[in-house]
């Protein structure tokens, strides 16, 4: 072979690896470009949440109303983060988060907004980067980061101050994938560390995200191909750390849900029911996002075709993805992912009275959009002339999700309306119907719309504790005493043990004891004598420990000739108040006309 020969080879070999390069070389600004576009869109129709407040549901008890919280980073709220099992869950990051807010921003509700906000756009881009990686699909991955950015669904877990457990648990479990897929690359203990770490991380954020080893492992059939082919013992092994913390975290957050009774006794025959409609109600709204709420009733029963519908759509996709696998597995890994994910918050422990909530689809929909996107993908590699029908179709469906997470994040406003929202997307929310009564009780002149609203919410839920007392507090605001006090009694009938029940009842009492008071008074000096004396002895009732009461009866009693009654209540009063001059004066007064009779 000739010297000419060998350099004109080389030079076609290099030629040939310069064109392999230059794709990547090209890419890379359109990569780029995607990271600049996702994160934009995100912040463009989130950025409205900067003006909105904090809600009067969960905020109070997360930020607002949290004297821990309140008190910014200190040492006692750390250890207290680490170890409070308060609103039913330990989420010591999340807690950790929002004291940091508070040192930072103090109570400037839209500068807390924001980091939500901050962190669902490195989430989305995460997402992106981790997909990307993992299966070099650059404009599918794309696709699914978009929606997950931008899905009316998500606007909960992003425009709710108190959900800033999912915003931080999503991103840490990005992390977590974006890493896993780099040690995968290039297995060592540092890399595997760090995937660990942000698993950590993300179960001290919200303990949802305990399905991240089941992900993992159908991550290593797609897009990364570990399995079947690479030592299946080792693939699992490298698992056990993680289904370790798994287990525990589950096992605490029962234990501290349970104490909290926050785990509710519904049937479990209901529980399943619901559970099994819940899985396809995501679905549908995943891809009609209507009537969305912050709030869906529990309901009392589940129709059996809804059951049985359910039951067979979930179990004949199940089937289909697992016989498609070899030439489409993707959407086997996308189903799993969304059946998995899903499964903490199915219901079937039952905690908390919502039937479904639309935050608890932030991470099982990226199941959903895998199998939509990768489905498009093979739709024109099978078909190229549909090429631009899909872009179309998949443009179009980005458009609508940004219009619709638009309006509904605007929702989120403010308690009022959000919840006026919830009325007209639900049928029997006794929540919102409460939630939209205290938004509005404070706010001039419609006091009796809010007495309306929690009448509203006790006609659904007779035994709410909270409505009921919030509806003695406006009754008892709105000068309709009595009823107060009947609605703290029936309150406290029902939880014997309620403090601020049992506080406000004896406010009330001692209000309408004055009213009774000042009445007799009134009466007394018009010399309407008995109906006074009606009017000491109702104030008595309530208020037996009253020295002038007691005094201001004797006197009426006295003026009706009823003597040995009117020493009994002088004597009462200089009992009660032994420094009462009147009540003294009167008591002598009244033993000597007893004396001279």
């Amino acid at each position: 072979m000739s010297a000419d020969s060998s350099i004109k080879r080389s030079r076609q070999r290099s030629k040939s690896r310069a064109r392999l390069a230059n794709p990547v070389r090209k890419s890379a600004p359109n990569t780029f470009w995607i990271y600049i576009g996702l994160f934009l869109a995100t912040i463009a129709v989130y950025a409205q949440v900067r003006q909105f407040d904090f809600v009067n549901y969960d905020d109070p008890e997360y930020v607002t109303g949290n004297a821990h919280v309140l008190q910014g980073l200190t040492p006692e709220g750390l250890a207290w983060a680490a170890t409070s099992g308060e609103a039913a869950n330990w989420f010591p990051l999340t807690r950790v988060s929002h004291m940091l807010d508070v040192q930072l921003f103090g109570l400037d509700s839209g500068l807390h907004h924001l980091t939500n906000l901050l962190f669902h756009a490195l989430s989305t881009l995460l997402l992106f980067a981790f997909l990307n990686r993992a299966t070099k699909a650059r404009w599918p991955s794309a696709f699914v980061a978009f929606v997950f950015a931008l899905h009316p669904l998500h606007a909960e877990s992003v425009a709710w101050i108190a959900e800033r457990k999912d915003v931080l648990s999503a991103f840490f479990w990005c992390l977590a994938l974006w890493t896993y897929v780099r040690y995968t690359e290039r297995p060592g203990s540092n890399r595997y560390l760090l995937v660990l770490f942000s698993f950590c991380c993300g179960l001290m954020a919200k303990p949802m995200i305990v399905t991240l080893p089941f992900v993992l492992l159908l991550l290593d059939f797609w897009p990364l191909r570990r399995l079947p082919s690479a030592k299946p013992r080792l693939v699992l092994l490298e698992k056990l750390l993680f289904l370790l913390l798994s287990a525990g975290i589950a096992v605490v957050t029962y234990i501290v849900q349970q104490g909290s009774r926050a785990v509710k006794a519904f049937p479990l025959e209901l529980r399943v029911e619901n559970a099994l409609v819940s899985y396809g109600v995501y679905i549908w709204k995943t891809f009609w996002p209507v009537d969305l709420a912050v709030f869906y009733p529990y309901p009392h029963t589940v129709p059996l075709w809804e059951v049985t519908f359910a039951g067979l759509a979930l179990a004949s996709v199940s089937v289909l993805v697992v016989k498609a696998f070899r030439n489409h597995p993707y959407l086997a890994v996308g189903w799993f992912w969304y059946l998995g994910t899903l499964l903490p918050v199915s219901g079937l422990i039952q905690v908390g009275a919502q039937a479904r909530a639309d935050r608890y689809t932030y991470i099982p929909m990226i199941g959903l959009s895998i199998m939509v996107a990768w489905g498009a993908v093979d739709v024109v590699r099978r078909w190229p002339r549909a090429k631009p029908v899909v872009m179309a179709l998949a443009a179009a469906a980005c458009a609508c999700c940004a219009l619709l997470a638009f309006v509904q994040i605007g929702y989120w406003r403010n308690s009022e309306t959000l919840f006026a929202h919830a009325l007209q997307g639900t049928q029997g929310n006794y929540v919102a119907h409460h939630n939209l009564g205290l938004a509005i009780v404070d706010q001039p002149g419609r006091l009796p719309e809010a007495v309306a609203h929690y009448q509203a919410a006790l006609r659904i839920q007779p035994e709410s504790i909270e409505a009921r007392t919030d509806l003695g507090s406006a009754l008892a605001k709105s000068g309709h005493i009595e009823q107060a006090i009947g609605e703290y009694q029936t309150t406290l009938r029902i939880a014997p043990d309620c403090s601020i029940c049992l506080s406000n009842l004896r406010l009330a009492q001692r209000q309408l004891a004055d009213e009774l008071f000042k009445s007799g008074v009134a009466l007394a000096k018009s010399e309407r004598t008995p109906e006074a004396i009606t009017q000491f002895e109702a104030a008595l009732r309530l208020e037996p420990d009253d020295a002038e009461a007691h005094n201001n009866l004797g006197v009426a009693l006295a003026r009706l000739g009823r003597t040995a009654q009117a020493i009994q209540e002088f004597r009462a009063a200089v009992q009660l108040k032994p420094n009462y001059a009147d009540a003294q004066y009167n008591l002598a007064a009244a033993l000597e006309q007893s004396k001279q009779k």
